[in-house]
């Protein structure tokens, strides 16, 4: 059955106007993000189209995902720069064209192979959400409309750069919101993500969800991400002792002295710090191997002096000896950026460590030594870094929370750890002009049919309230007007709305050969800044960790009588005997 739609209408005049090329835009970050990056089935179904003489047809497909990620109750749009750069420059090689003519059967015509030759996405158009926004299951992050066959192969590589980047940003997103504004976020990812390109990936989404530096160098070149790191476990047990030390002279900051002798400097402050009679028991020999290493370090790195000091034993080596050299150092004009914690009770070491530092500046007279930074590892996690907050909340006033200033975290964020993917879906929701449905047994499969806006409507608290979705040629929602939002699947789930301030979500950020304006591609450092304004802009109780309260998302009451409508006219009829 033909159903004529009743909320969109026919192609604008003006979109089969005069058409200009649009400005260069360089390739995907990814070489192997090339037009073959795509499953086999892309191919047979263009080819399918091609012969049936439908691969022309105007196609407009939405990429969304159903649910959000985590347990939560919200998700960070990312990867929307790949995906332009990816159609920018989509154009199939003879080589690739070979490999697809022999990874088809035999009997596929020649003539579909000089199609695919022919064939870039100047005739392709994309709408997409603004990349760092927060947004919700169902609502299109991106709709691309053209030709049938073409938009069908950009389905793979769509979701597949979209999934994981938003994925990653959310979960960077999660991390920030429970550690809070005040702790430095650094992602220390690579030895362990999924690859090559999960490293640099998940760097430069993190970054994008409010993370503050990457140990990964890639990336840094890449994004200007800031980096970030010390030394390892293996620099510290490299060195046997003092003895080791060749070059053992220093100059002072300001350059107006040297110091012969750096390693005596130290051991002299080491000295000092055993003789105060308010450290008796913390510590007596410390590991000299251990102090070989940081002094070292320190003379290669005066300026930025940051030492691992869990090798031996935090209390009793480590601390005493980053103190030792960290006072020799301030006598020259340097200040010792801190110590990093990679086992043990976090909370505890760093709460020991803190009095240490501050019994430094009281006796040693360095101001702000006990200010100086504590920065933890060791497999760190969302779980981890709400524990310790609790942990502070609650038991601050009696005993201890914890004194960390900045957080390493690797594995559980750039692996996503607590979930594999996002799950984004990429559907046909009309062609020629006519709206389509996927219909499922699932109701929560379902798609919402036709080309469809999405505006958020703000309260008069500066809330979002909800995200609406309307047909193409529907009015828009305006402030101050009661408009009905409409549950899309369930008749009795619905609300009036007067809001204070609409934004329209999508806009064209690849106009192909109409002369649409297209949206310029936001550097990754204003994509991370929407990203924290965002979140900075949701209610509280969408945000919390556990049992967050649902967003809502809605249709007009125009597009929910449409859904219901053509669902009717689409699912089969059955028959009891």
């Amino acid at each position: 059955m033909e159903v004529k739609p009743k909320v969109n209408g026919d192609l604008k005049d003006d979109d089969k106007q005069s058409r200009r090329p649009p400005a260069a835009i360089a390739g995907p970050t990814n070489p192997m993000v090339t037009p073959l990056l795509t499953d086999l089935y892309q191919f047979t179904m263009a080819y399918a189209y091609w012969k049936a003489g439908k691969h022309n047809e105007r196609a407009v497909f939405d990429l969304y995902f159903r649910r959000n990620p985590f347990g939560g109750e919200y998700t960070v749009f990312a990867g929307l720069e790949e995906c332009i750069r990816f159609i920018a420059n989509f154009k199939f090689s003879k080589e690739e064209i070979a490999f697809v003519r022999e990874s088809l059967s035999p009997t596929c015509e020649d003539g579909f192979f000089d199609y695919l030759e022919g064939i870039d996405c100047s005739d392709v158009e994309v709408y997409a959400i603004t990349e760092g926004s927060v947004v919700f299951p169902k609502i299109p992050l991106m709709r691309v409309e053209g030709p049938v066959a073409v938009v069908q192969l950009l389905e793979t590589p769509y979701v597949n750069l979209i999934n994981y980047a938003s994925l990653v940003t959310t979960n960077a997103a999660r991390h920030r919101f429970v550690a809070g504004k005040s702790k430095v976020l650094l992602e220390f990812g690579l030895r362990r993500a999924q690859g090559p390109d999960g490293g640099i990936g998940a760097s430069k989404y993190c970054y994008m969800g409010g993370f503050d530096a990457t140990s990964n160098c890639a990336a840094g070149k890449l994004f200007g991400i800031p980096l970030r790191g010390t030394h390892s476990h293996a620099f510290v047990s490299s060195f046997m002792g003092p003895d080791e030390i060749i070059e053992k002279s220093l100059r002072s900051q300001d350059g107006s002295r040297v110091c012969q002798d750096f390693v005596s400097a130290v051991q002299t402050c080491l000295s000092k710090l055993k003789r105060l009679s308010i450290l008796k028991g913390v510590f007596a020999e410390t590991n000299q191997s251990e102090l070989a290493a940081f002094i070292s370090y320190a003379l290669a790195f005066p300026d930025n002096f940051l030492a691992l000091v869990d090798t031996y034993d935090v209390m009793r080596s480590g601390i005493p000896n980053f103190c030792a050299v960290a006072l020799a150092l301030n006598d020259l004009g340097y200040k010792a950026r801190g110590i990093r914690l990679d086992s043990g009770d976090l909370a505890y070491l760093s709460c020991e460590t803190r009095k240490f530092f501050q019994t430094v500046e009281k006796e040693f007279g360095v101001p702000d030594f006990g200010k100086t930074g504590i920065t933890a590892s060791n497999d760190l996690n969302e779980e981890t870094l709400d524990a310790l907050n609790k942990q502070a909340s609650i038991i601050k006033k009696k005993i201890f929370g914890h004194e960390v200033d900045a957080f390493g975290i690797g594995t559980n964020l750039v692996t996503c750890y607590a979930q594999a993917a996002l799950g984004c879906v990429f559907k046909l929701v009309e062609i020629n002009n006519q709206p389509r449905i996927k219909l499922s047994e699932d109701v929560s499969k379902v798609s919402i049919p036709c080309k469809k806006r999405s505006f958020r409507l703000y309260g008069k608290e500066g809330y979002p309230l909800l995200d609406i979705m309307a047909g193409e040629n529907e009015p828009p929602p305006k402030v101050g007007e009661r408009i009905l939002c409409r549950h899309p699947f369930n008749e009795s789930k619905r609300a009036y709305v007067v809001p204070q301030r609409v934004e329209e979500l999508m806009k064209c950020y690849w106009p192909g050969n109409t002369d649409k304006k297209r949206e310029e591609l936001p550097p990754l450092k204003q994509n991370r800044e929407r990203c924290i304004s965002q979140l900075e802009q949701m209610r509280p109780d969408h945000m919390r960790r556990l049992n967050p309260t649902p967003y809502k998302v809605s249709v007009t009451a125009k597009l929910y009588d449409f859904i219901h409508f053509l669902w009717l006219n689409e699912a089969p009829v059955g028959e009891l005997q």
